[in-house]
C-alpha cells in the first residue's frame, strides 16, 4: 500500500498548490471538494458559495459527520493499493478517524497562513473568488459545522505559507522527499 497524505488547511491557505506537487511527483490525487462540485452538477445548482455550504452541510446532515469519507473510502483504497495518494481537502476530524480506522496510515499535511492573507488570495484567484466577508463566513462555518479545525491542529506536519508560491512548492517537495 502507498503513502497516503491528506492535505488540509483553511480556504486559500495553499491546499491546491501543495497537491499539484505531489500529482507532479506521481501522486495519485482525491479531490474532497469534488463531492459538492459533482452534486451541484447533477441538482443544476449555480456554484456559488452559499449552494456550495448547503450541499456541504447538507451531505453531513444526511450521512454524518464523515460523509465524504464514506463517499470517497472505495476510491482512495483502491488507488493506495498501488500508488502513494494525497488527499485534497479532507475537512472534517470524523473524516480523518473514519479513514483512519478503515484504511490507516493517514499522515496529515497542514497548510497554514495568516487569515488576512489567505483572504487577499482567495479574493483574486481565478476558480471561485471570495470577498473577505464570505472568506471569513466561510471560514466560520468551517470551524463551527464541519469541524475543519481538528485536523489541521491535529497534524503531524505544518506548512506555513508565508511567502510566494515556489516557496510553498518548495516547502511541500521537501516534506514528499522526507516521506
Amino acid at each position: 500500500m502507498g503513502n497516503i497524505v491528506a492535505v488540509v488547511g483553511m480556504c486559500g491557505s495553499g491546499k491546491s498548490v501543495v497537491t499539484e506537487v505531489f500529482t507532479e511527483k506521481g501522486w495519485k490525487s482525491v479531490y474532497f471538494g469534488g463531492v459538492t462540485m459533482k452534486v451541484l452538477a447533477e441538482t443544476g445548482m449555480e456554484k456559488t458559495p452559499e449552494n456550495e455550504k448547503i450541499i456541504r452541510e447538507g451531505l453531513r446532515a444526511q450521512y454524518g459527520m464523515a460523509a465524504y469519507a464514506v463517499k470517497l473510502e472505495e476510491e482512495i483504497r483502491t488507488l493506495a493499493q498501488d500508488h502513494d495518494v494525497v488527499l485534497d481537502g479532507l475537512y472534517s476530524w470524523s473524516e480523518y478517524k473514519y479513514l483512519s480506522e478503515r484504511i490507516g496510515g493517514i499522515i496529515l499535511l497542514a497548510v497554514v497562513c495568516d487569515s488576512g492573507d489567505r483572504y487577499e488570495r482567495i479574493a483574486v484567484r481565478p476558480v471561485r473568488p471570495f470577498t473577505p466577508e464570505q472568506a471569513k463566513a466561510r471560514d466560520i462555518a468551517e470551524i463551527e459545522n464541519l469541524e475543519k479545525g481538528g485536523p489541521i491542529a491535529f497534524a503531524h506536519r505544518y506548512i506555513y505559507n508565508d511567502g510566494d508560491k515556489d516557496k510553498l512548492k518548495a516547502e511541500a517537495e521537501k516534506f514528499i522527499e522526507s516521506l
